[in-house]
């Protein structure tokens, strides 16, 4: 009989006093879709409003229905547990549960997939955490938070802010009783400007919850995508009970446009070691409990790199192994990004040979040499046509502050380019061919599409589930 967790001092608990440790994964991509994930170009609002063109109101719906209903089932939670991981991390965007022109009425089909998928995970003996990846506005400028715009409108318009407290509410109403659910992620990757919008959030979101959940944990991203403490209260300890603090721990290293190739010297360990204290110094220093919430590389593609894909690989694989190192040792409870893809990130991906990798084939390896999307893009094909922008940029604005607009250093000017005129503008392009591609089909062709994400269609991505199984069977061994 499980029991729900809680947070006591920096460590996670049953109700026994038992620590838990909480390793496992991302559930990205499903009930919030994104690029990289399943292939189509821009932000998952303008791919549904464009196939709802192609084919129809009834036809589109049916096929993103499907697509959920395949891309996680009972097979994936088996298999997930079978690498000795314990915890998924549930992307969700508020779209499937209130419309933008009905704000605050609940959709009866909202939770019809999540409490399928939280079933079984429950199980499957796997802990879930409900992380809010969109929200009303857009809670940063990413293609991610589904907005299509760089704008985080969420901290300057209260009815967003509302809307999403009133959202919560309504989640932990409904599953206030779900010992198999570790928590509640109120919002993913915050960039709040002026840092007090989002405090005054989580007040609010903390009051919500609480007044009709006592016993969930809250997991709280840090602003500027969950790098960044600075702006919040000394008192947090008391203040959100029952809180633990995430930050993201992305190494540079796992990248395309990672300074070096990692070679695991000491100078690399150092570099990844520092660069993960600072993002935790903040939860250290005062004694609360830190959360990874996303982390993990990127992985090189035959098709892309050819014969280099094992090499650079096998140095991804390394970085894994070595973050997973420094985890281990600090006890810390994480969820790597990501467990399905169309093969760039996952620890599963749809196969080359299933229907909707061979549709968009042409497709994809358009928007690769365009690098049509933000996450760990390769620009080597159109960095020459961007440097003008960017060296325009430089050339007029010398001072390098006023160059440092927020949310850097995340986004440098060289980022904010890639972001809005590549990720944003040549995406917006691209959506209408993406739809296309779907033109003249039936139910029964639609179907056999969303099945290309079902975890028999999928492959295994063996090296970094060897490292995930060998450090969770050390872990066990501990």
């Amino acid at each position: 009989m499980t029991s729900f967790l809680k947070v006591d001092g920096t460590r996670i608990v049953d109700e026994s006093g038992r620590e838990i440790i909480l390793r496992g994964a991302g559930l990205g991509g499903w009930m919030t879709m994104e690029n990289f994930i399943s292939g189509y170009p821009g932000c998952e609002f303008q791919i549904r409003e464009a196939l709802a063109k192609v084919l129809g109101k009834e036809k589109s719906e049916y096929f993103f229905d499907k697509f959920l209903e395949h891309f996680f089932a009972e097979p994936d939670a088996a298999f997930f547990k079978s690498l000795g991981l314990n915890c998924i991390r549930i992307a969700i965007n508020y779209r499937h549960f209130e419309d933008d022109l009905r704000p605050r009425v609940l959709k009866p089909e909202g939770f019809r997939h999540l409490d399928r998928v939280v079933a079984a995970c429950a199980k499957h003996g796997i802990y879930t955490i409900l992380d809010m990846h969109t929200a009303p506005g857009g809670q940063n400028g990413g293609w991610h938070s589904d907005a299509g715009t760089h704008i985080a409108n969420f901290w300057i318009h209260k009815d967003f802010q509302d809307r999403l407290v009133w959202l919560w509410t309504e989640i932990a109403r409904h599953y206030k009783d779900e010992k198999w659910i570790a928590g509640y992620n109120p919002m993913n990757e915050p960039a709040d400007p002026r840092q007090s919008g989002l405090v005054n959030f989580y007040d609010r979101v903390h009051a919500a919850i609480r007044s009709v959940d006592s016993d969930h944990i809250l997991f709280l991203d840090g602003n500027t995508y969950a790098t960044d403490f600075s702006g919040f209260p000394d008192d947090a300890g008391t203040r959100w009970t029952n809180t633990a603090y995430a930050i993201h721990d992305y190494s540079l290293y796992g990248f395309p446009n990672a300074p070096e190739p990692y070679a695991r010297t000491e100078e690399q360990r150092r570099r990844m070691k520092r660069s993960y204290e600072k993002k935790r110094a903040w939860i250290d220093e005062r004694g609360l409990c830190a959360w990874n919430g996303e982390w993990g590389p990127v992985y090189a593609r035959k098709e892309y790199e050819g014969d280099t894909m094992d090499e650079i690989n096998e140095r991804r694989y390394n970085v894994l192994n070595d973050q997973l190192e420094l985890y281990a040792k600090d006890r810390l409870s994480w969820s790597i990004w990501l467990y399905k893809d169309i093969g760039f990130q996952g620890m599963a991906y749809v196969s080359p040979d299933t229907p909707y990798r061979r549709l968009f084939a042409d497709f994809l390896a358009k928007k690769y040499r365009l690098a049509a999307d933000s996450w760990g893009a390769d620009d080597k094909y159109v960095r020459e046509v961007y440097r003008p922008i960017v060296q325009l940029i430089e050339d007029n604005v010398p001072d390098e502050e006023h160059r440092r607009l927020y949310p850097y250093p995340v986004w440098t000017v060289e980022g904010r380019v890639a972001r809005l005129a590549r990720c944003m503008l040549i995406s917006e392009f691209l959506v209408g061919e993406w739809a296309e591609h779907f033109r003249g089909m039936e139910e029964g062709d639609l179907d056999r599409l969303a099945e290309s994400f079902k975890f028999e269609n999928c492959v295994e991505r063996e090296g970094l589930n060897k490292v995930l199984r060998n450090h969770a069977e050390q872990a066990r061994l501990a």
